[in-house]
């Protein structure tokens, strides 16, 4: 039996000598290797923090003590450690394991977070409030968990600056890898990597010191009356830790992350200190996986996720070869985009493209490898990437910035304050919006038609398939003033793109197809598919309806809903985003605000919760958003209508 088979809370470790922490860290990663290369998930941070998740829990009495792992998708093995082993292949499954941590889901995971850089404000107001409002045996330890990418992120300064202020008692372990999903960018990175690669700093600056105050003749003794102001000088010139320290924290490094030895010396001097104390640890993203570990940059960027069945045996899984005759899947919304956005850079010197810190995954990579020019990456600081954005409009630039929808709300107010009040040429190319699957809801892409439509200036608008995104993208480039552009995750629904883009009228629907006068179904984005699919099935049943795209959904096409809502019973909206003040909000508003009578309106759309992670089919088919769902509730509704008319 391995000595993970009997550790089923993270106290089983208590009793265990290092060689034997060794040994479970060596088979958590197994455990990961095997499980994740079956069924999919995130992959490299993973195998990276194995050694350090032993090292803490076996330090640690979690709960009571409290370990805050920033974003969580190198919370594995963590989970691992604290009754969860069994349960990891249901991981990012619909009804099992969750991707990140959750406080729902185990006593153990602290705080919930699938967003980066949050860690140190949790800790900071974990542990002032442990002092404040805790009893003296409550008082427990506090370590938040943080990647260098994820110290990108403004709010991480934000806490840290509080924290030495405060003097707080805790513990920040900064997970050093060089790595968020792509290789970190910008002078902090620069800076880590210095540190990590020159070790030996830390201990040269205690040699001198030693040295200078052992020098004969009276020198030494000299030195040592001017302890204070040397230790300062010294310190400026060898101390990588000088950021932290100047900011009241103690700063302990570069230790080896994946010597558990060292790991544990480290973490214990760290938890006596009483004082914000940083742990700078070295890590290998995909650490034990050769694929990742010797692949370099390339290798630990390809393996930060791990497809299902993309590993047998421990090694890269072969390929399976394209049988023929198959016919080509469409593609991605993701790369239609990025090729659109390079055409564009090549049509027009001003525009740029922006991510933070999500270059493939925005499809920014396709501009970064064509136009490395035209392009930017500000790391994990969405803030900056649309106050960068709004510089270079100031400039007469036509800045895109490439955002997930769920981590474009971390910059709303820059959006508020800095871009449209400012009626600034920005565009807010959003990925992701809708249900994104298994990623769950800390990644969902739901909130922003409501957020972004309440704001003045901006327009808003959502293609019904792949070639309508080429468009859109041509008409917000065109557009005076800031447009926000949201596409979803996933293949196009298969229509040939356009070899010329051609700009749109603002706030213009179009007709698909024509009904016979009872329900009219109006989609926005997504949702013009799902209407379509209604429309079939209602075909079938004998009710023709009218479809139409909204295209916008600010400005409203207000001739358009006054004239569907004028000649059709029933106005069906459609949108894959919360109903509460979204889309179908929209309709209504402008219907009554333009005095139109309005039809009775149906409005289809997410429900005022947070929904799981999952597959989207089957996320879709729980929240209703699919075209059997709608088809039905139109037939109720239609039915319901009838018998009230009798």
């Amino acid at each position: 039996m391995s000595i993970l088979d009997r550790i089923d809370r993270p106290q089983d470790l208590h009793g265990l000598a290092d060689e034997e922490l060794v040994r479970v860290a060596d088979e958590v990663r197994a455990h990961i290797i095997d499980t994740v290369g079956e069924i999919g998930g995130h992959f490299g941070a993973n195998l990276g923090t194995c050694e350090l998740a032993v090292a803490l829990h076996s330090l640690l009495d979690s709960p009571r003590d409290k370990i805050l792992w920033d974003v969580g998708h190198q919370a594995y093995p963590h989970k691992i450690l604290t009754g969860r082993r069994d349960q990891l292949p249901t991981i990012r499954q619909y009804e099992g394991l969750a991707p990140f941590c959750s406080i729902a889901e185990s006593e153990h995971d602290i705080m919930g977070a699938g967003h980066a850089s949050t860690s140190i404000g949790y800790a900071v107001g974990l542990k002032e409030g442990m002092k404040r409002l805790g009893r003296a045996d409550e008082d427990g330890k506090v370590v938040a968990v943080i990647g260098d990418g994820a110290m990108t992120g403004g709010v991480a300064f934000e806490a840290i600056h509080q924290a030495g202020g405060l003097g707080t008692p805790m513990v920040v372990v900064l997970n050093d890898n060089g790595m968020s999903i792509a290789p970190n960018v910008g002078a902090l990175s620069r800076y880590f990597n210095r540190v990590r690669l020159h070790p030996k700093l830390w201990h040269t600056r205690e040699n001198v010191e030693g040295r200078l105050t052992d020098l004969p003749g009276g020198l030494g003794a000299a030195f040592e009356r001017i302890g204070p102001q040397l230790k300062e000088s010294i310190k400026a010139f060898w101390a990588p830790g000088l950021f932290w320290e100047e900011l009241g924290w103690a700063y302990m490094g570069v230790i080896d992350g994946h010597d558990v030895r060292a790991l544990r010396m480290a973490l214990r001097s760290a938890f006596t200190a009483e004082r914000p104390v940083v742990v700078h640890v070295a890590t290998i993203k995909g650490k034990g996986f050769a694929a990742a570990e010797d692949g370099g940059l390339e290798g630990m960027e390809e393996w930060h996720a791990a497809k299902p069945k993309s590993i047998a045996n421990r090694v890269p899984a072969p390929a399976v070869p394209v049988a023929k005759g198959t016919v080509a899947k469409p593609p991605q919304y993701t790369k239609v985009f990025g090729d659109a956005l390079v055409a564009e850079c090549r049509r027009d010197e001003r525009v740029v493209g922006i991510t933070a810190a999500m270059n493939s995954g925005t499809g920014l990579n396709i501009l970064q490898r064509e136009m490395p020019e035209r392009y930017f990456d500000v790391g994990i600081a969405e803030q900056q990437a649309i106050l960068f954005a709004s510089g270079l409009a100031l400039q007469g630039a036509k800045p895109v910035a490439a955002i997930y929808s769920t981590f474009l709300q971390r910059a709303f107010d820059q959006i508020v304050h800095d871009v449209c009040l400012q009626g600034l040429d920005v565009v807010l190319a959003m990925d992701r919006a809708g249900l994104v699957g298994d990623d769950g809801p800390t990644h969902h892409g739901v909130f922003d038609i409501p957020y972004l439509r309440c704001l003045p200036n901006i327009t808003l608008m959502a293609p019904r398939d792949e070639a309508m995104l080429v468009h859109m993208l041509r008409t917000a480039l065109a557009h005076d003033g800031p447009v926000g552009l949201r596409y979803p995750r996933g293949e196009g629904v298969g229509v040939e793109l356009p070899s010329e883009p051609r700009p749109i009228e603002i706030g213009t629907g179009e007709i698909l197809r024509e009904g016979e006068g009872k329900v009219a179904i109006v989609g926005y984005g997504s949702g013009v598919g799902k209407a379509l699919e209604a429309a079939d099935l209602l075909a079938g049943r004998g009710i023709e309806v009218t479809v139409a795209d909204a295209r916008f959904a600010k400005p409203i096409d207000a001739a358009l809903m006054a004239q569907l809502a004028a000649e059709h019973e029933l106005l069906v909206t459609v949108e894959e985003g919360v109903l509460a003040g979204g889309f179908g909000t929209a309709v209504w508003e402008t219907l009554n605000d333009g005095g139109v009578h309005a039809a009775r309106i149906l409005r289809v759309g997410l429900p005022d919760r947070y929904v799981t992670h999952g597959k989207p089919a089957l996320l879709h088919s729980e929240v209703g958003f699919t075209g059997r769902r709608i088809a039905e509730r139109i037939e109720a509704a239609v039915s319901d209508r009838a018998l009230a008319g009798t």
